[in-house]
């Protein structure tokens, strides 16, 4: 069992009621970078992973927001995304047994650096057998227990 789901209803004028998951929530996901990176790196990859994780699993996105002028805001993940930090060895770890276990996965490596978009990202990757990434950060989504399993020997970033 994957522990207690709160849920809230929520409604707009525009949109019908729905059901939310809310707090505590049944899933995890981990932006997990590998230590040494200067910061503007850690922002980078954090944002291109959690987008990647997004993209893949739309029912983590929320509802858009708006300010009491009715201004219109983008709608966000809806649930925390938790940042560690650990070694080479650690990520690699990490990025093998989120495969071992199915787990939605994203992966940025130190050649991403040096490309110009998209599908230069992609051909990078795919040059690289998955055991010899050079992962600078990976995330993932899935049951806490098996994500905390995942990132075991990671830690909080400071």
């Amino acid at each position: 069992m994957l522990g207690a789901v709160t849920t809230v209803q929520t409604t707009t004028e525009s949109q019908p009621t729905t059901t939310e998951v809310g707090p505590p929530w049944p899933t995890k996901i981990v932006v997990l970078l590998r230590e040494g990176l200067l910061p503007w790196q850690e922002l980078n990859v954090t944002a291109f992973l959690a987008g990647a994780v997004a993209a893949a699993i739309p029912e983590l996105i929320g509802r858009p927001y708006e300010d009491a002028d009715g201004t219109r805001y983008l709608a966000t993940i809806r649930q925390p995304v938790l940042v560690m930090t650990g070694p080479a060895d650690v990520l690699a770890r990490a990025r093998e047994r989120a495969v071992q276990r199915a787990l939605p996965t994203s992966v940025f490596t130190a050649d991403l650096f040096a490309t110009g978009g998209d599908a230069e990202n992609r051909a990078a990757v795919q040059a690289v057998r998955g055991a010899d990434l050079d992962l600078v950060g990976i995330a993932l989504h899935g049951p806490k227990n098996a994500v905390d399993k995942v990132v075991k020997g990671a830690r909080m970033h400071p």
